[in-house]
């Protein structure tokens, strides 16, 4: 069975119809690689239409305000793409004139690029004999020739990478990338794959093995870390509330929030609120608090579980540096904020 040829066969037999498809422009391939980074196809479209609308160039990307980008990104999550996102459109538009980097070499240069998607810019816009190596890579490669090294192990990505620049075509590495990728994506999925109606079958070494299930091999994940958050939503006499801005180095760096109350464990309301009082009660006359989220919402990070309440704050008052709750949809929160918001206008 020649792997390849095979595989091309089945992508153009049953590939997605995908905007970033019908075309060779690396600004626009570049903008859905980034977007896709650890993002479903079904979530990251709209985003990509999204940006490519508010953002047709690299400088009008670079041109924009961060709290915009923010904006446009807000739901995605891992904000730090956005971030990199745009500093690298400010490298490209700025110091490189716009003249988008032509090589796998060069796009490593730029940030938030690695190797994954610094292969499939230059695969896909220049057509360089590049090997994509992403987790639908890993599963269909780990199954079809029986590699039961652990993919979560920094020796892997060096050898699926030297037996996939084995198998792709030197004259088309563009679609055989794409196909592979596109393969794991549809036919060779994690769970329950359809194997009775897969091409490869008869090659395939984890299915003569029934060893389907049991790969690719992944060590199991650190247990992440809870947090519990309490926001705070002040309200002062003119119904205008409080938000600020996240400036550390941690979870949503540069998006918004509320005034936020983090305790080392779950704790009960007459806690909180006491802890309420201390922490602002010299700041703002204090009249009543009131749960807003009585069972704290789970909120699943790569790292971290977030169990996250909403407390309103009544204030005697007006509060100095509050806004109305007409321009709060004009900045970035992360979503979890961002649902709540919607769920409180309806």
């Amino acid at each position: 069975m020649n792997f390849s040829n095979v595989l091309i066969q089945w992508y153009l037999q049953n590939k997605r119809d995908l905007p970033w498809r019908n075309t060779t422009n690396p600004y626009l391939i570049w903008l859905s690689e980034i977007i896709l980074q650890q993002t479903r196809v079904v979530q990251g479209l709209p985003y990509f239409l999204a940006f490519a609308e508010n953002f047709p160039t690299v400088f009008d990307l670079a041109s924009a305000e961060e709290e915009k980008v923010l904006k446009l990104w807000q739901g995605l999550g891992y904000y730090s793409r956005a971030r990199n996102l745009h500093q690298a459109a400010k490298f490209i538009a700025q110091d490189l004139k716009g003249n988008f980097p032509a090589s796998y070499k060069d796009l490593l240069t730029l940030k938030g690029v690695g190797e994954y998607t610094a292969a499939a810019i230059a695969s896909f816009s220049y057509n360089e004999v590049v090997p994509v190596v992403d987790g639908n890579v890993f599963r269909v490669l780990a199954r079809f020739f029986d590699i039961e090294t652990d993919i979560s192990q920094p020796k892997a990505k060096k050898e699926f990478t030297e037996l996939a620049n084995l198998l792709i075509p030197k004259n088309n590495p563009a679609i055989f990338n794409q196909a592979i990728m596109e393969f794991g994506a549809l036919q060779c999925v994690p769970k329950n794959p359809d194997c009775q109606q897969c091409p490869l079958q008869s090659g395939c070494l984890a299915f003569a093995k029934n060893k389907i299930g049991q790969l690719p091999v992944k060590s199991k994940k650190i247990k992440p870390k809870s947090r519990y958050f309490n926001y705070l939503v002040f309200e002062d006499n003119l119904k205008n509330t409080v938000i600020q801005k996240r400036t550390g180095k941690g979870i949503w760096q540069n998006l918004y929030e509320f005034p936020l109350l983090e305790l080392e464990n779950l704790e009960n309301d007459s806690y909180i609120s006491h802890e309420i009082h201390k922490k602002f009660g010299s700041e703002y006359e204090i009249e009543k608090i009131i749960p807003l989220t009585i069972i704290p919402i789970l909120h699943k990070l790569t790292h971290q579980s977030l169990y996250i309440r909403f407390f309103k704050v009544e204030v005697n008052g007006t509060i100095s540096n509050a806004i109305s709750w007409e321009s709060i949809d004009l900045y970035p929160f992360p979503v979890i904020i961002f649902n709540f918001l919607q769920k409180k206008e309806q």
